[in-house]
């Protein structure tokens, strides 16, 4: 019942590319990213450290042909998320700035060649907002779970129940039954023990919107 807001970017830096050996001094996308990693995880610390909870995470790197050919072409995927609307909003400034800065720096840095060009393009944006414990939609979740045998977890996150939540439209997303521990790692695993409550629960919520009177 609380969506947690996101921003996601994918950051491609272009460049002439060429010989690491033979046309060394040219500006190399690779190194630039690499910069704007650094600026970015140090000017975001200040941000994460305090206040409302946010996160920033690069997830995905990559580029290049081969270990002696400077690049012509980089690209990262940045993951930023928060609580609070305003601290999206600040750690996402954050990075635009330490991404611009590393690519005007390589450019100034460079011997020899064109430019380094910057393509910046949101791939994801889900707006933060809650709604109350209290609200019926809410309340009937605890209610059906806790019929079930389940002791309800209440928390924030990142899922399509965003977009409605932050209209102010009652929306909640629950377990898909099972258990599991270690999400995104290696050693992720899932169990489906007693699966088939997910769908009991799913389907129990369902009924208890729809209310008395309602016939097949």
């Amino acid at each position: 019942h609380q969506g947690l807001g996101s921003h996601r970017y994918r950051v491609t830096v272009r460049g002439p590319g060429g010989h690491s050996w033979g046309a060394f001094g040219l500006p190399n996308p690779a190194h630039a990213l690499g910069r704007a990693i650094d600026y970015f995880d140090l000017a975001a610390d200040a941000i994460t450290r305090f206040g409302p909870r946010t996160s920033y995470n690069v997830g995905m790197i990559g580029g290049g042909t081969s270990v002696n050919s400077i690049p012509f072409e980089a690209w990262m995927e940045v993951d930023m998320r928060s609580e609070s609307p305003e601290n999206l909003q600040a750690i996402d400034e954050v990075f635009q700035r330490s991404v611009r800065r590393a690519v005007e720096e390589s450019n100034t840095q460079r011997r020899d060649g064109a430019e380094l060009s910057l393509e910046m393009e949101l791939i994801g944006d889900r707006p933060s907002g809650e709604i109350s414990e209290s609200a019926p939609f809410v309340q009937q979740a605890i209610a059906v779970s806790r019929h079930l045998g389940i002791e309800p977890s209440l928390g924030r996150g990142s899922t399509d129940s965003n977009i409605p939540i932050s209209q102010g439209i009652p929306a909640i997303t629950i377990g898909g039954g099972g258990q599991g521990s270690g999400a995104h790692s290696p050693g992720e695993w899932f169990i489906n023990r007693d699966g088939t409550l997910g769908i009991q629960r799913a389907l129990l919520i369902l009924l208890a919107q729809a209310g008395t009177g309602v016939t097949s």
